[in-house]
């Protein structure tokens, strides 16, 4: 199956990183896309850590900017070009953000849009399409336990993470029935160095199921797309018990919260 692949997005570091390289563990091909030039780099890495389990394995590198609204047409015509047959397709390419919606500039908002929103849903329009079509492939979309969750300051980040959380489930119920498996991962945090807390906190936060490593949340995601599961929220129970909790939450009493500074 020489030009079968798994494509990843985002995969110079963190989780997609991790993602790529555990699909290479699995026998697969690798097509990863970042917008920056230290995918070169991981390529290399991912190279060197299977080029004994898995010297056959064929790694392609590709600097793309996904925030541009033509790039998933591009990228899919790339695949055909080069006689790339995607067998799973992983939507991790995307930036975490904490900030007022007015506060940020047009070029940004444009940005987490298309990257979070547009982008991802074209990708799975093109490439599940063929997948359909051969009646096999698997699609991963890392959404968010934040989709869940509507406060101040996760406007934008939280709400196009709930676009994508949904489309997922659409997505996942039709292409069902075509052999077509589609997952929805919702990591919470995860230990990939985007936040600035100290050392100490992250390791007890991973003893406490609270903070999960992306080995862990990569092999669980991994393990419920390929068993056919709609969605995986990593780690799981204290997230879920969060999220409900900040559901309860009326509005006034976040409004309250905006005036008195505390969030």
């Amino acid at each position: 199956m020489k030009n079968h692949f798994a494509l990843v997005t985002g995969a110079s570091s963190g989780i997609g990183l991790e993602f790529a390289r555990q699909l290479a563990q699995r026998g697969y091909n690798l097509l990863i896309v970042s917008n920056v030039p230290e995918i070169h780099e991981a390529a290399e890495k991912i190279k060197s850590q299977t080029s004994n389990q898995k010297p056959e394995i064929e790694v392609i590198d590709l600097v793309m900017d996904l925030s541009r609204q033509s790039s998933a047409r591009e990228l899919y015509e790339y695949t055909r070009a080069h006689e790339i047959e995607v067998e799973v397709l992983v939507n991790n390419a995307g930036v975490y953000h904490d900030k007022d919606i007015l506060d940020d500039s047009e070029g940004f908002t444009s940005l987490i849009l298309n990257l979070h929103m547009y982008t991802p849903a074209m990708l799975c329009y093109l490439f599940g399409q063929d997948m359909r079509e051969r009646r096999h492939g698997y699609i991963l979309n890392v959404c968010s336990v934040t989709s869940k969750i509507v406060a101040q300051r996760l406007g934008t980040y939280a709400s196009t993470k709930c676009f994508l959380s949904a489309f997922t489930r659409s997505l996942h119920i039709e292409l069902h029935k075509y052999g077509v498996h589609v997952t929805d991962v919702s990591p919470g945090a995860v230990d990939t160095g985007l936040f600035s807390i100290p050392k100490w906190v992250t390791k007890a936060g991973k003893c406490l199921g609270i903070i999960a490593s992306p080995q862990m949340l990569v092999r669980r995601a991994l393990r419920a797309l390929f068993w056919g599961c709609s969605k995986v929220t990593v780690p799981t129970v204290f997230w879920h018990i969060l999220c409900f909790i900040i559901l309860l939450i009326p509005t006034c009493l976040l409004r309250l919260i905006r005036r008195l500074g505390l969030f």
